[in-house]
């Protein structure tokens, strides 16, 4: 029966490594996964699990861009080493909204709207506000084109963006990636900028959530737990090279689309549940 288990962590390492990065809600593609195919552990452990083994998708961001990020590596020239310490401070600046408006809101947050039906509204919401925004942005010229050069009050605004995300099926990618779009950074720059934010947040998110449940694991939760966290830093490494290739080339309407379909086939099957 374990055996089961483990499979059902590596379908969820998997659901996780894909959808973080995507703008497409890693949390509600987990709530939904978790409608159909629970883990059979304790709830405490479970909602710990669906945000710690977000944990192993972040590390690949640190092992992709660990020279990028070091202010402190040896191969790198004084300016470099200012603009990595200047980036740092512009993901420390974009992180204080959803760090004192996220730990206000988030139990509520948790109690009220973790459920599959908030999921399928958002998904349909946010994919139709996509299609819009690149609608919008087609005949714009983006006026930050290298991550170097976003300023600091740009990054509180994408900052803020990102609060949108404490509902689930937002997307915290999703909601970063359009606020970076309509206040004038490529879409590139706004990935990226996206991927950084995400190392402080889920840190923190994933302390918490740990501090709260505390050290009352049984051997099987921290195998499941680690398997989780092993497979989502694997497949966080494919998605993340994927997503950073497409958009130099493609824009988001793709992601809209099959946010739209997939909420709309949600809704549709609680409807026939009842």
């Amino acid at each position: 029966m374990f055996t089961l288990e483990i499979i059902k962590a590596i379908v969820l390492g998997i659901v996780e490594g894909l959808t973080e990065w995507l703008p497409v809600s890693s949390t509600g593609h987990m709530i939904l996964v978790d409608e159909f195919m629970s883990l059979n552990v304790r709830k405490a452990f479970m909602d710990m699990f669906l945000v710690v083994i977000q944990l192993g998708a972040i590390l690949a961001v640190v092992a992709l861009n660990f020279d990028r990020l070091n202010p402190f590596s040896k191969r790198k020239t004084y300016l470099k080493k200012r603009q990595t310490i200047s980036l740092w401070g512009k993901v420390i600046v974009g992180c204080i909204p959803a760090a004192v408006i996220g730990l206000a809101f988030n139990d509520y947050m948790e109690e009220h709207f973790m459920n599959a039906q908030v999921v399928a509204f958002t998904l349909i919401l946010y994919g139709v506000l996509f299609i819009i925004v690149e609608n919008y942005n087609k005949h714009r010229t983006p006026s930050i084109k290298d991550i170097d050069y976003l300023d600091y009050k740009t990054a509180l605004i994408i900052g803020f963006f990102q609060v949108l995300s404490l509902v689930p099926g937002t997307s915290r990618s999703g909601s970063t990636i359009l606020g970076g779009i309509l206040f004038g950074t490529s879409r590139v720059v706004a990935t990226e900028y996206t991927f950084f934010l995400a190392i402080p947040v889920m840190f923190g998110a994933s302390a918490l959530k740990l501090f709260k449940f505390g050290f009352n694991y049984t051997f099987e939760e921290v195998i499941l737990l680690l398997v989780g966290m092993v497979v989502a830093f694997i497949v966080s490494i494919i998605s993340i090279k994927f997503l950073l290739r497409y958009v130099r080339t493609n824009d988001f309407k793709a992601f809209g689309w099959y946010r739209i379909i997939l909420g709309l086939i949600v809704f549709a099957y609680f409807y026939f549940q009842g």
